[in-house]
């Protein structure tokens, strides 16, 4: 299988030089993605509203490269504040709870612009 890029149609990805996902042989590895809707380039206030607009991009891509979010390996959260761990991993327990993937949360000073708060990276497979 030759390697492919997935883009979300986001103005970041062309002007910063990157691709939403790469898809290299079985697996799919899907970039830090923020909580945007990319169509409209609206981005909530709310970390809980960010975390769902990020798994509903992460879903779309995913079927785009041929997978789907129960094919999730690894999950990474990035979150600006220490108080939005717990409302941001609720969202991700409802969405990925019986996925369970590896994954891990780490508080970081920032992200690329301030208005963002949470960041998740996905590592998931082909449909096998």
């Amino acid at each position: 299988m030759s390697r492919s890029l997935i883009s979300t149609g986001s103005p970041f990805e062309k002007a910063f030089g990157y691709s939403r996902a790469v898809v290299d042989g079985d697996l799919v590895f899907i970039s830090g993605t923020t909580g945007y809707d990319y169509k409209t380039m609206f981005l909530p206030d709310d970390p809980v509203e960010q975390t769902r607009n990020i798994f509903k991009t992460v879903e779309a891509v995913l079927k785009e490269a041929g997978s789907s979010m129960q094919q999730i390996l690894r999950a990474q959260y990035f979150v600006t504040d220490r108080a939005y761990c717990e409302p941001v991993l609720a969202v991700c327990g409802d969405v990925l709870g019986e996925i369970r993937p590896a994954g891990g949360i780490y508080i970081v000073a920032g992200l690329l612009r301030p208005e963002m708060k949470v960041e998740i990276e996905i590592t998931a497979r082909l449909r096998t």
